[in-house]
């Protein structure tokens, strides 16, 4: 998962043996098991794309969905090609801004998606541009009269509605899509910057600086566009809130006291008068990842389908300066996934056995998530079946490994209709449902279902509730493995829900429909759904 979820402490999960299911299901929990404690096994090695893991994995998924019986879901075949490129950066670096030298991955990270042997940082003047947000539905242009070409801009991450937790100013404590840092670069790129850089805080980010270091540091990869990546922004970097002061120091101001400033419409950029100097050196290497598809093929409305996921990749293996290598095993995150999209696939194709379901519904392990929803985004820009054809998704980033609950959370709640969907399968279960505990870390945008959210297929997000020491102790981290202690009680649950919608929208004519006016929407439109 590209996020850092904040769990429920263990005193909110219920202990109770609840209903299963309205209907029955079968939890193949020793094969469940084995498939987790595979998939996060040191043999394969974080399941990093591009690594000789790759292989490993989707071949084991593959010969998985062989078995249960299912079809090759991509043009006859069950991988899909996902043009990928390797950039590692040279780590000796350091990012001077103004009279001052910052430290490289201790005060700062950096980053570039061009395919580019070297990208030089000179003399670029600093901009400080607020949240860097220009949403004008939100009657908000942090960019307004300012021009950024060339230069290097410094912005907030989250977005003014969680500082304020004004419910009036864009969507209160809750995240907008305009508050995760991915925005921050794509607009920043469109604004015509040479750099960013986003301000790190624990609070409003959602999560440590250590997150940021694991996730950013060494290699990258990223998806390949026909122009080597050029439209990206050259230079994408955070900074920690202490070199933020240190920077705005030199130039003069306060740097808590000017980021109430941004709180305002009325805000202006501020040229902060300091240029800044950065070198990035890096291999570059293009390969082909890949996405597992496959399909259970419908029985009458052949064009249409309900689409599975799970990312079947995690951050794979990191050397450090004493030449120790540390395995991110990623068993949590998101092996757990992968093996309930497995378990679903056995169940929903025994019903299909007795009673073919009329629409097609497609099991997908998406590579690159961690990565930035690379996988996704190739298969939303080139799907399998029409995206105006793809009814909903079903996301499946981490399952709860305790013990059965009495409820289950609804991530983008009154979002889409699909929030009707889960409400009913909860109540089959005696189950509750609640909102996200903690919106504010934007959950909803921050995993491959959102790359289809993007071209107007509305969806549901699972995510396991887990350790509530889970972000602190062991996400994105060596500890991430498979425990024979886990109950996965509620991951029976959550697989049992999830499979009755799954099984409703695969058998009936709707088409769930966005609610909020918003960009999804807008694109759901075009198609005509």
């Amino acid at each position: 998962m590209n996020k850092a979820s904040l769990y429920l402490s263990a005193a909110a999960i219920s202990c109770i043996a609840f209903n299963v299911s309205a209907e029955t299901y079968q939890f193949h929990e020793k094969q469940y098991r084995q498939d987790v404690q595979t998939l996060s096994s040191t043999k394969f090695a974080g399941r990093a794309p591009l690594s000789p893991q790759e292989k490993l994995t989707t071949d084991y998924l593959v010969n998985a969905y062989k078995n249960i019986g299912l079809l090759p879901g991509y043009k006859g075949k069950y991988l899909q090609p996902v043009p990928m490129a390797k950039i590692t950066t040279d780590q000796n670096m350091s990012l001077n801004i103004g009279d001052q030298s910052f430290t490289n991955m201790t005060q700062f990270t950096a980053r570039t998606e061009r395919l580019s042997d070297q990208i030089d940082l000179s003399n670029s003047d600093v901009v400080f541009c607020g949240y860097g947000i220009n949403a004008p539905e939100y009657h908000w242009n942090d960019y307004q009269g300012v021009d950024v070409k060339g230069k290097t801009v410094i912005v907030l991450v989250n977005d003014p509605g969680f500082a304020t937790q004004d419910p009036n100013l864009f969507t209160g404590n809750a995240m907008t899509y305009y508050g995760r840092w991915t925005y921050k670069f794509e607009e920043a790129a469109r604004q015509g910057a040479k750099a960013v850089f986003v301000v790190h805080e624990t609070a409003p980010a959602g999560y440590g600086w250590d997150v940021v270091q694991n996730s950013v540091g060494g290699t990258q990869l990223s998806l390949v566009d026909a122009d080597n990546n050029n439209d990206t922004v050259a230079v994408m970097g955070w900074l920690q809130h202490d070199t933020a002061q240190k920077i705005f120091t030199e130039a003069g101001y306060d740097f808590d006291k000017l980021k109430q400033t941004a709180i305002s419409r009325q805000f202006k950029p501020i040229d902060l008068k300091l240029q800044a100097n950065l070198t990035l050196n890096n291999h570059v290497e293009q390969s082909t990842s890949y996405n597992v598809i496959a399909k259970l093929p419908a029985s009458t409305q052949t064009n249409e389908s309900i689409l599975v996921h799970a990312h079947w990749d995690h951050l794979g293996q990191k050397v450090d300066s004493n030449g120790t290598v540390h395995t991110f095993h990623g068993a949590v995150d998101n092996a757990s996934g992968d093996a309930g999209v497995m378990d679903l696939a056995r169940n929903l194709k025994a019903q299909a056995d007795k009673a073919p379901f009329k629409r097609n519904i497609i099991f997908a392990d998406f590579t690159g998530e961690e990565a930035g929803l690379i996988g996704a985004k190739q298969f939303a820009q080139n799907p399998s079946v029409s995206t105006k054809d793809l009814v909903a998704m079903v996301n499946i980033d981490g399952m709860n490994t305790n013990k059965a609950q009495d409820y289950v959370l609804d991530y983008g709640k009154g979002l889409s209709t699909l929030d009707n969907y889960l409400a009913d399968a909860a109540q089959a279960q005696g189950r509750t449902v609640k909102p996200d505990p903690n919106p504010q870390t934007g959950l909803y945008f921050r995993s491959d279902h959102f790359a289809l959210a993007q071209v107007g297929v509305p969806s549901l997000l699972f995510m396991g509730l887990g350790d509530p020491d889970y972000v602190k102790y062991r996400y994105h981290k060596e500890a991430d493995q498979y425990e024979v202690s886990w109950d996965l009680g509620a991951a029976q649950q959550d697989l049992a829900l999830m499979s009755s919608i799954i099984a409703k929208l695969a058998n009936n004519n709707d088409w769930p429909k966005w609610t909020k006016n918003s960009a999804f929407k807008k694109r759901r439109a075009e198609d005509g759904r």
